[in-house]
């Protein structure tokens, strides 16, 4: 190489001072591959952010989940479908009974948890911040991938009896014990003290369309076992029981067969006077259940749609979601928009290497004399090559070296005017670098061959 380079410098520096002397000629030429090579290196930015960032809500979103979420129907003051009313009085919706029972029929789950949530105010010496309280086991942590920085999950103890303890999100951390070590201090939420036994870790990807899936940014949550949760602060299915033992009593009191309609009449008037004070009838907010395989997600989640509906008395106020499915298509179609993106990039570095050819060519026309010249006093063919063809090679290469300081940019700019995640990669401006490189040889060969085999008397004549 360093022999070929020596032999042929004077070669590559006449292309050099061709280059230098026409600036504004050779920066025309070289836009096309300038814009080329930033607009690959931006849309290869973009792809590997917008994959990197289905990787962390895939982490976040846990791997093999499937999410049940309850159906909750609005509240109507009337409705003249009488057999819906008493149908969906049946369904207690959601509940620890639906757990234990996909717990011991499903074969294919690995891990399973409950999960109940509201939003209040946590206060501490007389500062408050909104959060969500969350109910949960200890599998959720698992589920999700949450890490703890500090402290531990529930024990067993805390679990079984409700203990009031709790693991706060790095936001809760932040606001209240910014100063002090957490661990074993206390938080008071919606009137009542929890102890607190760990902190998670920050996260911040963000999750769009996934809220309402109960998928959600974990620093602003409280989380607490879901026995203390059902003891201290919420359970849906008291409520539940209360009303279908009022209405079993109004039909054990009423006799006969008036009486016996009077009293259904009684039971689904007190269910519409219920519902329009308490919809919500489940007595979870949603079920995450976790299996073994890929695989699994599909037949699993049908055979839990089925034994579901069963014991929901074929009332289906449920829906189930597979958020790694969901993400795994998201994850196809940003890949789809990507190879198009990357493709309209490519087109524009093939009209860059065209119209490098281009002014090679006009450039041998233009120099025709200064050719049948340098062959007249000895040069050869091969040195006629190299120099045509180290212009254009040059040409390229600068212009792929501005491509890549302008497409980093551009990457950049996208990331914070967008908000769009972009990575720009080694792999991405070698790729860059390399093309560009192989756009001037490539297109600056032809135009280089062709001033090569010029006839020289012929060159001398030409005007």
């Amino acid at each position: 190489m360093l022999k070929f380079f020596f032999r042929y410098f004077h070669d590559i520096e006449i292309a050099v001072e061709s280059i230098v002397s026409n600036k504004l000629k050779s920066m025309l030429t070289a836009l096309g591959i300038i814009f080329g090579v930033a607009a690959v290196i931006a849309m290869l930015a973009i792809g590997k952010g917008a994959k990197q960032e289905i990787m962390e809500q895939m982490k976040m979103v846990g791997v093999n989940n499937i999410l049940v979420n309850p159906i909750i129907q609005e509240a109507s003051g009337s409705s003249s479908d009488d057999s819906e009313k008493q149908t969906k009085k049946f369904s207690r919706g959601l509940s620890m009974l639906d757990v234990e029972a996909i717990r011991e029929t499903l074969p294919s789950v690995k891990r399973i948890s409950p999960e109940i949530s509201f939003n209040s105010v946590a206060m501490m010496n007389g500062v408050k911040y909104t959060a969500k309280l969350v109910g949960v086991s200890n599998d959720y942590f698992h589920l999700y991938n949450l890490p703890l920085v500090d402290g531990t999950i529930f024990n067993e103890y805390q679990e079984k009896n409700g203990i009031q303890v709790c693991i706060i999100g790095a936001n809760i951390r932040a606001k209240f014990f910014s100063k002090v070590d957490p661990l074993g201090q206390y938080i008071k939420f919606n009137g009542i003290w929890l102890k607190v036994i760990g902190v998670l870790q920050k996260t911040n990807v963000s999750l769009t369309g996934f809220e309402e899936k109960g998928v959600n940014v974990y620093n602003d949550n409280i989380y607490i076992p879901i026995q203390t949760m059902l003891l201290r602060f919420q359970n849906r299915a008291l409520v539940n029981t209360k009303l279908v033992s009022e209405a079993s009593s109004n039909m054990m009191i009423m006799g006969g067969p008036g009486g016996m309609m009077m009293g259904m009449s009684r039971v689904v008037s007190s269910s519409s006077d219920a519902s329009n004070v308490e919809t919500n009838y489940n007595q979870l907010d949603r079920i995450v259940v976790q299996v073994n395989e890929t695989e699994q997600l599909n037949p699993s989640t049908e055979i839990l749609s089925r034994m579901l509906t069963r014991r929901h008395s074929n009332v289906k106020d449920f829906e189930i979601t597979v958020p790694e499915l969901l993400l795994k298509q998201q994850e196809r179609t940003k890949d789809i928009f990507n190879i198009v993106l990357g493709v309209i990039a490519s087109i524009s570095l093939l009209v860059g290497g065209i119209g490098i050819m281009n002014i090679m060519y006009a450039s041998v026309m233009e120099r025709i004399k200064e050719i049948g010249t340098r062959m007249a006093i000895g040069a050869k063919k091969m040195d006629i090559v190299v120099q045509f063809l180290s212009e254009a090679v040059l040409i390229s290469v600068t212009g792929g070296f501005i491509g890549i300081f302008l497409g980093v940019i551009m990457a950049k700019l996208i990331e914070q005017v967008a908000g769009i995640m972009t990575i720009v990669s080694f792999f991405s401006i070698f790729i860059a670098f390399g093309v560009s490189a192989a756009v001037g040889v490539i297109f600056g060969y032809r135009p280089a061959k062709n001033a090569s085999e010029k006839d020289p008397i012929e060159s001398l004549r030409y005007e």
